[in-house]
């Protein structure tokens, strides 16, 4: 004999069903996006596009002015201009949200990284790199790599060519540091061709 709790069970688990298939869906939608479907809003106006660099590598850093760590965009300088002609592009994001190490406006930002550091690599306006506010690329990041998410300034997401995360580096890994260079080139260290520039 069928009871009442038989037929209700069946009736949740009918309805539910095509729920839990959409939802498994649009995960697996997700876990297609890319890098290169974000932006961020550029320090000096206008968006910085990751769409624009497809299949190019890209080194995205959150940074901060008054940190112990701030000196990195002088090697950070130095990584573009020795691969910036092979394709690397990189991006730093300044972010407050470490100690408060970056509490100026968008002149402040750029005396510290354009001026006193020579940075000639694309800076994007103060964004939220951690935490529900985080700026959409930093959330997608937290879901592909939880284990790898910012917990200080100068981390450091290296993007495959294929717009998935290739490695992470640390505030404590300096840009010029042998960890994070690769046996071919001497700089950013790749577990796969797709990662890096080619040499020509």
């Amino acid at each position: 004999m069928i009871n009442r709790r038989t037929i209700l069970s069946a009736g949740l688990a009918a309805i539910s069903g095509p729920v839990v298939t959409r939802t498994a869906s649009a995960q697996a939608a997700m876990s297609r996006i890319t890098a290169y479907a974000f932006s961020f809003p550029a320090l000096e106006g206008g968006d910085i596009r990751l769409a624009d660099y497809s299949g190019q590598p890209l080194l995205v850093v959150n940074t901060a002015s008054l940190c112990g760590y701030t000196p990195q965009y002088a090697g950070l300088q130095e990584l573009w201009i020795e691969f910036h002609d092979r394709g690397l592009m990189m991006i730093g994001v300044p972010s407050n949200d470490f100690g408060g190490q970056e509490p100026g406006g968008s002149s402040d930002i750029a005396e510290t990284a354009l001026h006193h550091y020579g940075v000639t690599f694309p800076i994007a306006a103060k964004a939220v790199v951690k935490g529900p506010n985080a700026h959409p690329f930093y959330k997608w990041a937290a879901g592909a790599r939880p284990k790898d998410i910012p917990r200080w300034n100068f981390h450091k997401y290296l993007i495959g060519r294929d717009g998935y995360i290739a490695d992470v580096f640390p505030e404590t890994v300096e840009p010029s540091d042998t960890r994070s260079k690769p046996p071919s080139h001497g700089r950013l260290r790749t577990p796969d061709a797709q990662k890096l520039p080619r040499e020509n």
